[in-house]
């Protein structure tokens, strides 16, 4: 719930969230949505799960649309990018959530397996970035995707962990390039977060050799200082953040928001 003393940040607003229709970027829909944003809801594939936020922004007196866009695919990026813009007449902030999970040993990574990772965590966020920024006013806020894992071993992770580290040098050199418009760029690096694709992740997170335990949430549990995961409204708060006035002066950097992983 969004406290009322915060409400509003982003009254008279329009934001894209790609990757919005569930998990972390559904929970970044709804704040920007109660702090009065208008919402473009970015989705891949499943519209009914978009179009359901949709109404649900919409009876709670937001106003949202839903843009179906693979952000590994250039042209619906900028499709995606063109409706929001034109549909609500201007766009001040992205919030770039869009990924896809990979685990691999190294033997097993083909250059199939390469394209598809970097095309959707890396290329998709890069270009999302290019389209968008035209569109961007000074004191625009784009807010990319990066993971804990980009800075922590994680068996078999190499090339997810390596599309997300490139995000956050993407972050850090644009905001160089962009700060002569008066855009700032971040990135959220979350820890492991209570969503549909964690759950069906997680278990590849423990190392084979305790693939075994049978108390799976515990032990993830253990590697936090704070002995739980995200729920995504707590992630989604830490984009709010870097999406308002309140991190002005913040830019080329990762937030990580990961309940103290160790």
């Amino acid at each position: 719930m969004v406290s009322t003393t915060q409400q509003g940040r982003f009254a008279g607003k329009a934001a894209i969230v790609t990757g919005g229709s569930r998990g972390i970027g559904a929970a970044v829909a709804r704040r920007l949505a109660a702090e009065g944003a208008a919402v473009a809801i970015g989705y891949r594939g499943n519209q009914q799960a978009a179009d359901a936020l949709v109404a649900e922004l919409s009876t709670a007196g937001g106003r949202a649309i839903a843009v179906q866009a693979d952000v590994a695919e250039p042209a619906q990026i900028a499709a995606l990018i063109e409706r929001a813009a034109t549909e609500f007449g201007q766009l001040d902030v992205v919030a770039s959530c869009a990924g896809i999970e990979y685990f691999g040993a190294l033997e097993t990574i083909t250059p199939a397996d390469f394209d598809r990772v970097f095309a959707v965590n890396t290329r998709g966020q890069l270009l999302t970035v290019q389209y968008a920024t035209p569109h961007l006013p000074e004191g625009g806020r784009i807010v990319l995707t990066s993971s804990v894992s980009a800075s922590k071993a994680v068996f078999h992770h190499t090339l997810y962990a390596a599309s997300k580290a490139a995000v956050e040098s993407m972050v850090l050199n644009l905001s160089a390039e962009l700060g002569t418009r008066g855009i700032t760029i971040n990135a959220i690096a979350p820890g492991g977060t209570d969503t549909d694709m964690a759950a069906e992740a997680a278990p590849r997170y423990v190392h084979p050799d305790l693939s075994g335990t049978q108390d799976l949430p515990r032990l993830l549990g253990t590697l936090a200082a704070l002995r739980r995961f995200a729920r995504p409204e707590e992630v989604a708060a830490g984009y709010a953040f870097l999406a308002s006035d309140d991190a002005a002066y913040m830019t080329g950097r990762t937030l990580q928001l990961d309940g103290g992983t160790f």
